[in-house]
């Protein structure tokens, strides 16, 4: 039987204090009674948030790039507490609210007034947030390690393998133009139509074991085109599927890499496919053009690609920020323009024409010429 929890009315911008602050804290405690009561000048000041506080409302000082991108934000004096240490899944709904997937937080959603945190303890199926869509009623749908989770509003509902997916630990999500749920996890792919899960096969890959978790039948990523034609990311390179014949592009066709994690279709109809150990390359429907990028020919992991409103092609790349492709040349934007980390994973438009970047060590966004960090304490004014 479905579980329905409704979900708490508590609105707060953090849910408990890292386990780095918390040890940070608890070193200092134990520096302090160390001490014998000396008492210390330069004692810091802490501010509390206020949970009904405004990010937008809230000027932030601009800081400088970390010189080591991989150094952990919370051991950075200077840097406000982030939405989350890991953002994963950036989406915008009808009513405007933003929502941030995260990678051990569960799901953030900001309303233009307030950052509401949803994890298990609000009834959220997961912590670890890797798909969100909506459908036509307006029901916000998640994919997380532990299912799949829909939201009408008020409260969540669940739906595990008890319910019939053949495996909670979904890695993809994406609602077709029939309203169908299609859903990728580690044991291939699921369809859902409201009321009841059905099967969809691939043929088994070769588990990439390299990438950490990993299957036969893992699905990385499932994307419609124009003309209907489902495309699936695997470790076998892309499969699509016309309604009638399933079909494969793999390196022997001029794919740049069989390991693809994400399919994008821009608005001259080109196939973009974003891989995990050679870069970007989309497809004409004839031929493969490989994406050159300024630091090396052949730019490695790449987790995800967007295309925003002017036509251009954003794409990470592992430790070297990200590019914004104009259909000629690609340009890097790094920690030179305030692109503090270096393990992006996903990049969004907003309604408002704002670029929004989620990955290690949180949110970031774009205004046109260089980044600002948000925190729950607020977004750098631009």
């Amino acid at each position: 039987m479905l579980k329905t929890v409704q979900m708490k009315k508590t609105t707060y911008i953090y849910n408990g204090i890292t386990r780095v602050s918390f040890l940070l804290l608890l070193l200092f405690s134990i520096f302090i009674i160390s001490c014998n009561g000396q008492q210390t000048e330069n004692k810091p000041h802490t501010k509390e948030t206020d949970s009904r506080t405004a990010l937008k409302d809230i000027p932030l000082q601009k800081t400088q790039p970390l010189k080591n991108e991989y150094s952990s934000p919370f051991l950075q004096p200077e840097i406000d507490i982030p939405i989350s240490e890991f953002v994963r899944r950036i989406f915008q709904d009808k009513s405007g609210n933003l929502w941030f997937g995260t990678n051990g937080d569960g799901v953030v959603r900001y309303n233009g007034t307030t950052l509401d945190y949803f994890s298990i303890d609000e009834g959220f199926g997961g912590v670890a947030v890797r798909g969100i869509i909506e459908d036509k009623d307006g029901n916000i749908w998640f994919g997380t390690e532990r299912g799949l989770t829909k939201y009408d509003g008020n409260s969540f509902v669940n739906f595990t393998e008890k319910e019939g997916l053949n495996n909670d630990n979904i890695w993809s999500l994406f609602m077709d133009s029939k309203g169908i749920i299609w859903i990728g996890t580690l044991e291939g792919i699921n369809l859902f139509d409201g009321q009841n899960f059905s099967q969809f096969s691939l043929p088994e890959g070769t588990p990439d074991y390299n990438r950490g978790v990993t299957s036969e039948k893992i699905v990385h990523s499932i994307m419609e085109d124009s003309k209907g034609i489902m495309w699936f990311g695997t470790n076998e390179g892309a499969y699509f599927y016309d309604g009638k014949s399933l079909s494969n592009l793999s390196e022997k066709d001029g794919l740049c890499n069989n390991a693809v994690n994400d399919i994008l279709e821009d608005k001259n109809g080109n196939i973009w496919f974003a891989t995990h150990y050679e870069g970007v390359c989309f497809w004409d429907g004839k031929s493969f053009t490989k994406v050159a990028t300024k630091e090396r020919e052949n730019s490695t992991e790449v987790w995800s690609l967007f295309e925003d409103t002017a036509g251009h092609i954003w794409f990470p790349i592992e430790s070297f920020g990200v590019y914004r492709y104009n259909g000629t040349t690609a340009t890097n934007l790094n920690e030179n323009d305030g692109l503090r980390s270096g393990a992006i994973q996903c990049i969004f438009e907003d309604k408002e024409g704002r670029i929004w970047l989620g990955g290690y060590m949180g949110l970031f966004r774009f205004n046109g010429t260089s980044f600002y960090s948000v925190s729950q304490n607020g977004i750098l004014k631009e």
